[in-house]
């Protein structure tokens, strides 16, 4: 018996996975959202190819985080200029932006080259419990990680 491997040809069937934030820890959550963009929880998983599913995610201000991590976790990013280093606590970054903080969280997991940034492409962070990917019915990601 031969191992099978996805093609990049093949059409591979693609779901849409509904995540809800409210009361999950950051990275727990980003590790389950990355397996499903990578397509880990498929049995047609193949590295170099994308044969992950889509992920929706809702509700990304009421992520949580453990401890102090709050106020002792820090962001940083360069505007390219000199003294252009802008660091932001992560308290700070789910105020203005709580979508960046779950997108970053996620990014971070992928692989860095054009598979990595095709498949965080597949990502969708909602701040509220409304979306526009309604016409998608998505399944809820609880029922999409245990086996039927």
């Amino acid at each position: 018996m031969k191992t099978y491997f996805a093609k990049k040809e093949e059409p591979i069937e693609k779901k849409w996975v509904l995540v809800d934030a409210e009361g999950k820890i950051l990275g727990k959550m980003a590790t389950e959202i990355a397996n499903i963009l990578r397509g880990k929880n498929k049995p047609v998983y193949t590295p170099h190819v994308d044969t992950g599913d889509f992920v929706v995610v809702v509700n990304a201000e009421k992520v949580q985080l453990a401890g102090k991590k709050w106020d002792q976790k820090v962001y940083y990013r360069h505007s390219g200029y000199l003294g252009g280093l802008k660091a932001q606590s992560a308290k700070e970054v789910l105020e203005k932006k709580p979508e960046a903080l779950i997108r970053h969280a996620v990014k971070g997991m992928l692989p860095k080259n054009r598979l990595g940034r095709r498949m965080i492409s597949k990502l969708k962070v909602y701040r509220g419990s409304e979306h526009p990917h309604e016409a998608q019915v998505a399944v809820p990601a609880a029922s999409e990680s245990k086996p039927s």
